[in-house]
């Protein structure tokens, strides 16, 4: 392996290697709700000086650096496809803030010495860098919930976690963990308990980071963990080149054989996901934004309205830039969270259908905000006695489920922000029923305004085509059946308008071929038929995946279209970034 020069700022070693990669550059602060990009102009490599530009339009700049220190992340995409993270975290380094334009700011740094972190307890912490990995599988119930996620630093002190956005929702700051386990590469393993001391955004690809302390210690934990510390210690200064003497990997970090066929599935992984496209990103981001929101409003009290306000001009935005691929670009929320999916899905079709029918209804702004806001109850309730929103729930959890829409209301009144009538409407009445049987308190359709109408038909649709509670998802038309024999629970006009604008093989469902071929249905025409299909599989081959668009002029290589069948029974999922 080649090593850096020894004059080299090991910082500015570490991050020359990042920037030679897609990468970005997140400046974060405690007490703000948003991290700002920031662009690397300017890296000296001998004396660590580094400066960064920003661009922000708000007043209040000078907290991002709080009592002079700068602190910010660094992702970097590497690989073929650039979806493999590696990621390095500063906080805290000297800083200086200069305005050079109306909204255009430098922030010259000076990066530390070294790449290990001097705590205030006197422990260092040790940052996994260049490559380093270890594995973390925190059990926040006991028995109940286990999340896995990444190790960022580690100190015998604790460490930072880097965890799926979505799994954030059952982490609170203060709160006991039963279990903390990590595991590192030579198939060696440290566990303790730990406790949550931060939990924050981390980079742009939905992951937070999660401060664990780890508490009660033996004896031999401590000294197990100081081995550990010093090992990480010892690989981090091997790869910075910092130490010439070390001439080797530290023997924990050389992967074994369970490590190596974890390594080989994430490659394979990562080489079946397809560049997304900037729609798809568009969709991704705004699911992100969600759970971004929710943390916030969990972790800090804070209501970020002008981040949720964001997530709805990105949407009419996407609307209005090509319906179509949005609608399409809707299917790769399918892994999402259930409550984050049915809420931008939801938000999504509310907004083409209100601007198909009206492009200057006043009303599309705030009505989109309450179709994006009206699950979020649903992971505030998450708890011992609700633990996960992924399993199937016994009848006393389903019950706590249904007082989501209270749980929100009660939040944002703690919050302190008040939802125009529209937004109000939507979240408190989106499942409310015509006919009385719907909650939480069981309105009837003198009740219940237009809007609500259209929202009540567009949700009830949404649930029955996605697997919920170990039901299986219904197809298109197996779903407009049940919502026409409902009765008068539903508005029927509002029902036949849906049909005829979305038809009955919706962009972004999966259609099924005699030939044998499975497609996402990209586009269909006036009579709702798929003109423009992306094949993804070809069933006499169910282990290799293909990527193929063809249009209505090439259907007959690929048969009659049959039906439309459930990504999940043939393995059909979206990969995300790792």
């Amino acid at each position: 392996m080649a090593h850096p020069a020894q004059y080299e700022n090991p910082s500015a070693g570490v991050i020359r290697s990042l920037l030679q990669h897609a990468h970005e550059l997140s400046v974060y602060a405690k007490d703000m709700p948003f991290a700002l990009k920031a662009e690397v102009v300017e890296l000296d490599l001998s004396t660590g000086y580094l400066v960064l530009e920003v661009e922000y339009a708000g007043p209040d700049i000078e907290r991002y650096l709080a009592s002079g220190g700068l602190s910010f992340d660094l992702e970097a995409l590497k690989g073929p496809q650039s979806i493999e993270r590696e990621t390095y975290t500063l906080s805290n380094i000297p800083a200086k803030l200069l305005k050079t334009d109306s909204t255009l700011y430098r922030l010259e740094c000076q990066l530390p010495e070294s790449v290990f972190v001097q705590e205030t307890r006197g422990a260092v912490r040790i940052p996994f860098i260049l490559g380093m990995q270890a594995r973390v599988g925190l059990e926040v119930y006991l028995h109940e919930l286990s999340i896995p996620g990444r190790l960022r630093n580690l100190s015998v002190g604790g460490c930072l976690a880097d965890i799926d956005l979505a799994e954030s929702i059952a982490i609170s700051v203060d709160q006991d963990v039963p279990g903390v386990t990590l595991e590192f590469p030579n198939g060696e393993s440290f566990f303790a308990q730990g406790k949550i001391r931060h939990v924050r955004p981390f980079g742009n690809h939905g992951y937070a980071a999660v401060g664990i302390q780890f508490i009660n210690l033996s004896t031999s934990q401590t000294e197990a963990l100081f081995r550990y510390v010093n090992e990480a210690e010892r690989e981090a200064a091997y790869r910075t080149g910092a130490n010439d003497k070390l001439t080797y990997h530290s023997p924990l970090f050389i992967p074994g054989a369970k490590e190596k066929k974890i390594l080989q599935r994430e490659a394979q992984d990562r080489e079946k996901r397809a560049r997304q496209s900037p729609m798809e990103r568009g969709v991704m981001d705004v699911a992100h934004q969600l759970q971004v929101g929710l943390m916030y409003m969990k972790t800090r009290n804070l209501f970020p309205g002008e981040f949720f306000y964001d997530c709805v001009d990105t949407l009419l935005y996407l609307v209005e830039r090509d319906r179509k691929a949005l609608l399409y670009a809707l299917v790769f929320l399918r892994d999402e969270p259930d409550w984050v999916r049915h809420a931008v899905q939801v938000a999504s079709q509310l907004a083409d259908f209100m601007l198909s029918r009206d492009p200057h209804d006043s009303q599309v702004r705030e009505a989109v905000l309450g179709g994006l806001l009206h699950t979020m109850g649903k992971p505030l309730l998450v708890s011992a006695a609700l633990p996960s929103l992924k399993v199937n729930m016994s009848p006393s959890q389903k019950a706590i489920l249904r007082g989501h829409v209270g749980a929100l209301c009660e939040k944002l009144h703690q919050l302190g922000w008040e939802p125009s009538p529209t937004c109000r409407d939507v979240i408190e009445n989106a499942n409310e029923r015509l006919d009385g049987s719907g909650y939480p308190t069981g309105k009837r359709s003198g009740q219940l305004t237009e809007l609500i109408r259209l929202v009540a038909v567009i949700k009830a649709i949404n649930k029955l085509m996605h697997a919920r509670n170990g039901v299986p998802p219904r197809s298109p038309l197996d779903a407009y059946r049940r919502i026409h024999e409902a009765d008068i629970a539903y508005d029927k006009t509002v029902l036949v308008e849906y049909i005829q604008v979305y038809g009955l093989y919706p962009i972004g469902s999966l259609a099924k071929f005699s030939g044998g071929f499975l497609a996402w249905v990209m586009d269909i025409d006036g009579k709702g038929m798929p003109i423009q299909v992306h094949l993804v599989k070809n069933l006499r081959f169910p282990d290799t995946n293909i990527s193929n668009v063809i249009t209505k002029t090439d259907f007959s290589q690929i048969g009659k279209l049959e039906d439309i069948v459930n990504p999940s029974d043939y393995g059909v999922k979206v990969i995300k970034v790792a």
